[in-house]
């Protein structure tokens, strides 16, 4: 099982950025996936998540309208569209990949990629 994720990097503040995670070695379409961030010394946070079929999205408060998840089942993708970006979301940015069955819970990490928006 691979999770990748590119797109990360230096980006002024108001600017915009993608991100995206491909997936590997698993029923992609099966599965929810997410984006969280960490930041240095605290938990990681949900960022935003969207369904295995892609119809439902959910966001943390505070990317709520300047974020956008979405998913290509097609080619084992989701991507993060952040836009109107901010200094405070400076963090290394992780793909996550998650379904649950009767029996088992299974969970998938990216490494994660940087982000670091300057003022």
């Amino acid at each position: 099982v691979n999770l990748v994720e590119s797109g990360g990097g230096l980006v002024q503040a108001g600017g915009s950025q993608t991100l995206s995670c491909v997936g590997s070695g698993f029923s992609f379409s099966k599965y929810e996936m997410s984006w969280h961030r960490q930041t240095p010394g605290k938990g990681r946070e949900l960022v935003a998540v969207i369904t295995s079929d892609g119809l439902s999205t959910n966001y943390a408060d505070a990317v709520k309208g300047r974020f956008t998840i979405s998913r290509d089942n097609a080619q084992n993708t989701v991507y993060l569209q952040m836009n109107s970006l901010k200094p405070e979301d400076t963090n290394v940015y992780y793909c996550n990949a998650y379904m649950q069955t009767q029996e088992y819970e299974y969970v998938y990490w990216g490494q994660g990629t940087q982000v670091t928006v300057s003022s």
